[in-house]
């Protein structure tokens, strides 16, 4: 009797039987045939049975090679994958190593908010994932001499997948290290998928030099709220809170240690990766002629806040930098409300700071004010933080004009201004963070073309390397219809000398065991990233 099983992988893992082919006394006008129901909708292909048979067979001493180390290393993956799984649910106790492997196995994690284009990443990395992951079993076939009946691509609910059907009865005819290679084939394709993208992210720099070079700060893509008032597509963020920025990671790193100061609720200094001293407090020389100007704005008892594009300020004398908490104003009441000031931040931001090593030292403090100005601090509120940002304009035709002029006297201070500045974010950093999109690389010729290129192929690329990964871990595991299940089984019946009863019952408690792992395993993921 003649027995078709279709090895199948996808997204949706659905046990789903394979039809069997068409006579083959009929000639095949369609190389293609589609089946369409109200929730799965697939296309079997035939035209690429022959090329690849050919392929395989060509090369067959190769590709026996190749997938004889494929089946070291499929059998290591069951064995260390199922492990790690086992002891990171009953035994660890550790919830950050926990959710970091269930990310892994699953693809991403589960709490990830995923937006409509990230939803389109996943769903082509998730297709090509497969399909390297397939054309790794149909090459194994070809090259052991099972000939493939058809190759299928699917889409199930809104999950891709891909399969090859083949005749199961002839390989299991074959030595068991045949159907080891073949069951194998598709984690180890899987995996050096994994290596290649990795190899591509390392390279991208070369890759892309003859077209981009890296920018000394990253640009701007997109921005939305709240940054979109302050910057435009194609601005460079130079710097955060006097921090240089150098690279997105800068960006993402210094806006993380911004947030923790606030969690924390500390002022002392803290120095991170090279980006210097960072105080929660900041301060300002202002002008007396500018206090006298704000006190109509000075704050009542009964007044909640300044009014809109103000920022309220305290008055203090000195930074002590053993210890900056403590810091009174010129009548010695911390905290006073009716001693704030109301400013507008355009008018503070570019003013020289007192919040540093000082021009002139008291009594081991820093004050580093004339004496015609007054050093004032802005209020931090809970949750908020005031946060200074420069950046420039490098595409703008004023800064255009400014660096092919800015050799010659006669270049205003006016143009130069253009090509940048400095404004102030009060509010949520990490919100502020994930509001733009941002690009290391900056387009060789003229203007700003072609600048979403890099930025999509590197998230391709690690969108690719997560799911072909986590395919490789979800394939390694003992469960039902997924390719663990036919290596735990090949494998019992190779290395063990049981009956064919109790190597059943082996595998069948193996496979049980291991689908209910499997199961808590995404549960308990599910159950970390709620709380």
């Amino acid at each position: 009797m003649r027995v078709n099983r279709a090895r199948r992988n996808g997204a949706h893992r659905l046990p789903l039987r394979a039809s069997p082919p068409p006579p083959p006394l009929i000639p095949r006008v369609a190389a293609a045939v589609n089946a369409i129901s109200c929730w799965y909708c697939g296309l079997k292909i035939y035209a690429l049975n022959e090329p690849l048979f050919r392929f395989g067979r060509k090369h067959a001493s190769i590709f026996k090679l190749w997938f004889s180390i494929g089946t070291g290393f499929g059998l290591t993956a069951l064995v260390g994958v199922t492990s790690i799984l086992i002891w990171q649910l009953f035994i660890s106790s550790d919830t950050h190593l926990s959710n970091l492997f269930g990310s892994l196995l699953f693809g991403f994690s589960p709490s990830l908010r995923i937006s409509l284009s990230d939803a389109g990443y996943l769903f082509i990395s998730t297709l090509v994932s497969v399909s390297v992951h397939e054309f790794g079993h149909a090459i194994a076939l070809a090259s052991e001499g099972i000939q493939l009946e058809y190759i299928a691509v699917f889409l199930a609910v809104l999950f891709p997948g891909a399969l090859v059907a083949f005749d199961h009865d002839l390989l299991l005819a074959l030595p068991r290290l045949t159907a080891l290679r073949v069951y194998c084939a598709g984690i180890w394709h899987n995996a050096a998928f994994c290596a290649i993208c990795g190899l591509l992210l390392f390279l991208q720099p070369v890759i892309l030099f003859p077209f981009y070079i890296q920018a000394e700060s990253p640009l701007v893509l997109d921005v939305a709220s709240p940054l979109s008032e302050f910057l435009s597509p194609g601005d460079a963020i130079v710097s955060l809170d006097g921090a240089g920025i150098h690279a997105v990671q800068d960006w993402m790193d210094m806006t993380a240690l911004l947030d923790r100061n606030i969690l924390t609720n500390s002022s002392d200094f803290h120095y991170f990766k090279g980006f210097g001293a960072v105080d929660r407090r900041k301060g300002y020389c202002v002008p007396n002629a500018l206090l006298e100007d704000s006190k109509n704005f000075q704050l009542a008892k009964n007044q909640s806040g300044c009014p809109y594009d103000f920022t309220a300020f305290v008055k203090i004398h000195c930074f002590y930098p053993s210890n900056s908490v403590n810091v009174v104003d010129e009548d010695g009441d911390l905290g006073r409300r009716e001693n704030e000031l109301c400013l507008n931040t355009k008018d503070i931001v570019n003013l020289e700071k007192c919040d540093g090593g000082g021009k002139v030292m008291k009594n081991g403090s820093r004050c580093m004010c004339s004496e015609d100005e007054s050093c004032l601090s802005p209020v931090q509120f809970p949750g908020l933080m005031w946060v200074e940002i420069t950046y420039s304009r490098p595409y703008s035709i004023e800064c255009l004009q400014y660096k092919s002029s800015r050799l010659g006297s006669n270049t205003s201070d006016a143009v130069e201004q253009t090509c940048g500045g400095t404004f102030v974010f009060v509010g949520d950093v990490i919100s502020m963070a994930h509001s733009v999109q941002l690009t290391e690389y900056r387009p060789r010729w003229g203007l700003f073309l072609g600048k979403y290129i890099p930025n999509k192929l590197e998230k391709s690329l690690i969108c690719t390397f997560h799911v072909s990964l986590a395919l490789v871990l979800l394939n390694s595991l003992p469960v039902y219809f997924l390719d663990g299940e036919s290596i735990l089984e090949v494998a019992v019946c190779h290395f063990t000398s049981l009956s064919p009863r109790k190597r059943r019952k082996v595998e069948q408690i193996c496979v049980v065991g291991g689908t209910l792992i499997s199961v808590l395993a995404l549960l308990k993921t599910l159950f970390i990233n709620v709380l």
